[in-house]
């Protein structure tokens, strides 16, 4: 089985095939700027033309068309119709938990960051990668070349995850290294300081970038299925705690139900996507669950 095989099956394929991916991932900073704008001074080819909508800029109708159809439309250019994507994906060594699933964390962020990246690329938008635990370890620059998705995956199924997390610092350092707004696609499971992470998510939105953070835990994390006496271990630190499961699980369920929550609504003020997730379920299922969803409301 060939490494795009593995994690992006063809029957994943067909059924991203029939999504659109950018319904709302133009980005709103740049990209709106450099629509709204008389294109001066940039080097921007036009591409097509759309109807006129709500809200477009007049400056943008294009009269030679109107003057034929008695019709509006605006000028596309294609600027507008490429977009700029980063996978950042979490390869500490807590994603290389799984208690009983099939496929561990970060097996899971890397068949969601497969299926995105073969879509944005058969959409030819550039897409690139980012891997990192106390910092990036890996890098690649966008691209929307088809090569580009080999490219990403070989990169990641070479990865062994390992070391601790510091995510704040790795998407500080994203921020610092994407050349021009985009769609940062974050693949983590968020065990760390969420008041520096949500600081460091912040900073990503006010330099113009659409930002969709997937949590993605362990089914056994979610649903602490551990029964009688037990020992705990901390996958990063090496930390061991022991206990009654059955005494312990109520509180436990309670703090991880406040810690998703906490993001979920920090996330919501900011104008992110927050999608949780756990490896108990179908990726591709719940990829396309989220996909329709932002269809919806763009």
């Amino acid at each position: 089985m060939s490494t795009v095989e593995r994690y992006l099956k063809p029957e994943v394929i067909r059924t991203i095939k029939r999504l659109d991916l950018r319904a709302r991932f133009i980005v709103k900073g740049f990209m709106h700027g450099l629509h709204a704008s008389p294109l001066h001074g940039f080097s921007v080819e036009f591409s097509e033309h759309r109807k006129y909508s709500p809200g477009d800029n007049p400056n943008d109708v294009d009269w030679l068309v109107y003057a034929k159809t008695d019709k509006y439309y605006v000028r596309k250019y294609e600027a507008e119709t490429n977009l700029t994507g980063y996978l950042a994906v979490d390869s500490s060594r807590s994603m290389g938990y799984t208690y009983r699933q099939q496929l561990t964390k970060f097996d899971y962020a890397v068949s969601l960051a497969a299926a995105l990246a073969y879509l944005m690329i058969r959409r030819q938008d550039s897409v690139g990668l980012a891997t990192f635990d106390k910092k990036i370890t890996t890098c690649l620059a966008p691209k929307s070349k088809r090569s580009q998705l080999g490219n990403i995956l070989s990169l990641l199924t070479n990865l062994t995850p390992s070391g601790e997390t510091n995510l704040a610092v790795s998407l500080n350092q994203l921020a610092a290294l994407a050349r021009r707004a985009g769609l940062m696609m974050i693949f983590s499971d968020l065990l760390a300081d969420s008041s520096e992470i949500m600081h460091a998510l912040h900073r990503l939105r006010h330099a113009g970038h659409d930002v969709i953070l997937f949590h993605i835990l362990d089914e056994a994390e979610i649903r602490f299925p551990f029964t009688g006496n037990a020992e705990f271990v901390e996958p990063e630190t090496g930390g061991k705690l022991q206990g009654n499961a059955d005494a312990l699980r109520e509180d436990y369920l309670a703090e991880m139900e406040a810690f998703r929550q906490k993001f979920r609504r920090e996330c919501a003020a900011a104008k992110i996507d927050y999608v949780p997730l756990d490896t108990g379920m179908q990726f591709d299922k719940a990829l396309l669950e989220y996909l329709q969803r932002r269809n919806r409301f763009k």
